[in-house]
């Protein structure tokens, strides 16, 4: 039984370090909205977090934010197994080679997970946070992580008993099937109004998808035309990053 309450705790003190991936500083309120507790048990697990430095408290505010063991914990990943870490060169170059902000985004489940971004100089750009999660229903790299995933996954995906009814199923599947011939995908303000992308695959050596590299920017700066115009570059720039994978 004190297992179970251990393993419980540490479960809702991980689902309070997770309100932080959109939201830099929260009020205890706010926290205990997030994680549906109440404000005495998130109390208690917050003084635990901030006493192990995981978090700060602002006294003037009395909002909390990461701590600095969180920067202690980051800085001993290991390159060769951290595609954020592992691909932020190469992406650093392709940002200025075209211009445009990059991103790396992951799957997770019925979700993409944008693990890295390079933006923009340009002073109008696309602004990409680290960490959002996405719907995979929408967008240029949403549809390449599915398009080159197995069936099994597939049809996990279109299985969502969330699957927003805006989204015909039938159209999204032939659009997968072209993308997977074409090697690439593109979107123009599907998700956000005003932003285009084009997105294609990175594989393993084993040749599985394991993330999407992104390019995104103005929809009236990124037209179709341009997008597909700089895809060889992408795909060039995901082959080589893929050849860093074990």
């Amino acid at each position: 039984m004190e297992d179970k309450k251990t393993v419980r705790a540490v479960e809702r003190a991980l689902d309070i370090l997770l309100c932080f991936t959109e939201e830099n500083e929260l009020t205890l309120t706010e926290i205990s909205g997030k994680v549906s507790l109440n404000k005495s048990t998130v109390y208690r697990l917050l003084a635990s977090l901030e006493a192990k430095g995981f978090l700060l408290r602002d006294s003037r505010t009395d909002k909390y934010r990461l701590g600095f063991r969180i920067w202690e914990l980051s800085a001993n990943l290991v390159r060769e197994d951290d595609p954020a870490l592992l691909f932020l060169t190469e992406m650093e170059i392709l940002r200025d080679l075209l211009g445009e902000t990059i991103s790396l985004y992951i799957r997770d489940g019925r979700e993409r997970i944008r693990i890295q971004a390079v933006e923009s100089k340009h002073p109008i750009r696309r602004v990409a946070p680290i960490g959002i999660r996405l719907p995979l229903s929408v967008g240029a790299s949403s549809k390449v992580l599915v398009a080159f995933a197995d069936d099994r996954i597939k049809e996990y995906i279109l299985d969502d008993p969330n699957w927003p009814e805006s989204v015909d199923k039938e159209s999204y599947r032939l659009q997968l099937e072209a993308i997977y011939q074409k090697g690439y995908a593109t979107s123009v303000e599907e998700r956000e109004q005003g932003t285009s992308a084009v997105a294609t695959p990175i594989f393993n050596r084993q040749g599985q998808v394991m993330a999407a590299l992104s390019i995104s920017g103005p929809a009236s700066r990124f037209t179709l035309q341009k997008m597909d115009e700089i895809a060889p570059v992408i795909q060039d720039a995901a082959k080589r990053m893929g050849m860093m994978l074990k």
